[in-house]
C-alpha cells in the first residue's frame, strides 16, 4: 500500500482538503462504533449475565481510551504542526516519541488494570457471575493495551501528515479480523476453542494486535518524509513531557465529559423508567449524528496544525469556519427532521408508549442546541489542533459543571417541568459552550501558540 502523501494541505482549495481528510476520518469513527458494537451482538447471544459483563466493563475502559485518545490528540497537534512546516525531522522525531510514549504507557495501563479489574467490578455491586465474567474480560482487554495504544497512535500519525485514508485501511483490518474471530473464539466453531466471554475480549485483543502490527509496518517501512527507525526509538523526556503537556488536558475533558454523562443519567433516573430509556436512546440518536462531524472536526485539527507550521494561520482560520459551517448545515437539517418524526425514529429502538412520549419530548428540546453544538465541537477541535487544550479542558468543565448539571437539578425543581428542565439545561449549556469558544477562537490567541 502506497501511503498518500503528495497532497500538500497548505495550499490549493481549502474545501477539497477539508473532504479529503474527513471523508476517511468519518469512515474510521463509524468503524470504530463497528468495532463495539460486534462484540455487544455476539456476546448477546451467550445470554444477559454475559451482556451485562460487557456493559459494565465499557464503563471502565473509558478511563484509558482516554489517556491514549488525549495523547493522540497532543501528537497530531505536533507532527501536523512540523510537517505543515516541512520540518520532516522534528515531526519523525515527535512520531518516534509517540511511539515510546505508547509502548509505557501501555505497560501502565496493563499494570493497573489486570490488578485492579476486580475492584473496579466490584463497584457496581454487580452479582458474583457477572463480576467474574466482567473480571476477566477487563483483565484480557488491560492485556491489550500496548496494542490499542499503537494502534490508535499510529493512525493519529497518518492522520497528521495528511494520510488519513491509511489510518481508515488500519481500522478496516482490525474490524475484519474481529468479526470473524468472535463467533470462533467466542462459541468455539471448528477447531477453535469455546472461550465465552473471554473469547470476545481475545478477538478484540488478536484484532488490535494485527492493526498494530499492519500500523507500525507502514510506518517504518514505507517510503514517506517521516523518518522512523527503530534504533532511533531512545526516550526524549523533553517531547514526551511536551506531548503529556497538551495530551494530559484533552483526556481530563473526556473524563469531565464521562463523569458528566453518569451524573446526567442519575438525575434522569428520577424522573422514571421511561425517562431513562427514552435519554439513553436519545443518547445514541445523537451520538449517530455527530458522527460526520467527528471527522469533520479531526480534519480541522489537522489543516489548522498544517497551515499554522505552514506560517498561514489565514487560511486554518478559513478551515475552521468552513468546517464549523458544514456541521452547522448538517446540524440544522438533521435537527428539523429528527424534530418531525421524532416518534417514529424512537419508535424503531421501542414501541413502548411511554418510551416514544418520552423520546419524542426530549428530541424536540433537544434538538434546539445541534446547530450550537457543531460550532462548538469544531472550533474546540480546531483550538485542540493549535495545541491549546487547556482552554478547551476549561471550557468543557465550566460548561458542563457550571451550567449543565447544576441547572438539571435547579430547573425541574423551582420550575416544576419535569424531566424536561434535564432537556433545557443541556441546550442551556451548549449554546453557552458554543458562545465562550467562539470568542476565544475570534480573539486569535491560539494562533500564536508555540510547540
Amino acid at each position: 500500500m502506497q501511503l498518500k502523501l503528495n497532497r500538500d494541505l497548505t495550499s490549493g482549495s481549502i474545501s477539497k482538503n477539508l473532504w479529503y481528510l474527513a471523508g476517511p476520518m468519518m469512515a474510521t469513527n463509524a468503524l470504530q462504533t463497528l468495532f463495539n458494537i460486534v462484540d455487544m451482538i455476539f456476546v448477546g447471544r451467550l445470554g444477559p449475565s454475559p451482556i451485562a459483563a460487557v456493559s459494565v466493563v465499557g464503563v471502565f475502559m473509558m478511563i484509558p481510551f482516554s489517556l491514549i485518545l488525549g495523547l493522540s490528540i497532543a501528537t497530531g497537534a505536533m507532527v501536523s504542526r512540523y510537517y505543515g512546516a516541512h520540518d520532516y525531522e522534528s515531526a519523525s522525531h515527535v512520531a518516534n516519541q509517540t511511539i515510546i510514549s505508547a509502548i509505557i504507557g501501555g505497560v501502565f495501563i496493563t499494570v493497573i488494570g489486570v490488578l485492579s479489574a476486580p475492584y473496579l467490578l466490584g463497584l457496581f455491586g454487580v452479582e458474583a457471575n457477572v463480576h467474574r465474567l466482567g473480571t476477566v474480560y477487563l483483565r484480557i482487554i488491560f492485556v491489550a493495551s500496548i496494542p490499542l495504544a499503537l494502534q490508535f497512535l499510529t493512525a493519529a500519525i497518518f492522520q497528521a501528515v495528511g494520510d488519513a485514508t491509511t489510518a481508515m485501511w488500519i481500522n478496516v483490518v482490525s474490524v475484519i479480523l474481529n468479526v470473524i474471530l468472535d463467533p470462533l473464539l467466542i462459541f468455539g466453531i471448528g477447531f477453535f476453542p469455546r472461550w465465552g466471554v473471554a473469547g470476545a475480549a481475545w478477538a478484540t485483543s488478536f484484532a488490535r494486535l494485527i492493526g498494530m502490527t499492519f500500523a507500525l509496518y507502514l510506518l517504518f517501512h514505507k517510503q514517506t518524509h517521516l523518518v522512523l527507525k527503530w534504533k532511533r526509538l531512545k526516550p526524549d523526556g523533553s517531547i514526551i513531557r511536551r506531548l503529556l503537556k497538551i495530551g494530559i488536558p484533552s483526556s481530563l475533558q473526556m473524563t469531565l465529559r464521562s463523569a458528566s454523562g453518569i451524573i446526567m443519567m442519575g438525575i434522569v433516573a428520577h424522573f422514571g423508567t421511561f425517562a431513562l430509556a427514552a435519554y439513553g436512546i436519545g443518547i445514541r440518536i445523537d451520538m449517530l449524528v455527530m458522527m460526520p462531524g467527528f471527522g469533520l472536526a479531526a480534519a480541522t485539527a489537522t489543516l489548522v496544525g498544517q497551515n499554522l507550521g505552514a506560517h498561514k494561520p489565514d487560511r486554518a482560520v478559513k478551515s475552521s469556519w468552513l468546517a464549523a459551517a458544514y456541521f452547522f448545515a448538517i446540524m440544522t437539517v438533521a435537527g428539523v427532521l429528527f424534530y418531525i418524526f421524532a416518534p417514529h425514529i424512537f419508535a424503531i429502538f421501542n414501541k413502548t408508549a411511554g418510551v416514544i412520549q418520552n423520546g419524542t419530548i426530549y428530541e424536540r428540546i433537544i434538538v434546539f442546541s445541534y446547530p450550537f453544538l457543531a460550532v462548538a465541537i469544531i472550533l474546540n477541535r480546531a483550538l485542540s489542533g493549535a495545541g491549546e487544550t487547556v482552554i478547551t479542558m476549561i471550557i468543557t468543565g465550566a460548561s458542563l459543571f457550571g451550567i449543565a448539571v447544576p441547572l438539571a437539578f435547579a430547573i425541574p425543581y423551582f420550575f416544576s417541568v419535569g424531566v424536561r428542565g434535564v432537556w433545557i439545561s443541556i441546550v442551556i449549556s451548549t449554546f453557552v459552550q458554543a458562545i465562550i469558544v467562539t470568542v476565544i477562537f475570534l480573539r486569535g490567541k491560539w494562533k500564536a501558540k508555540k510547540m
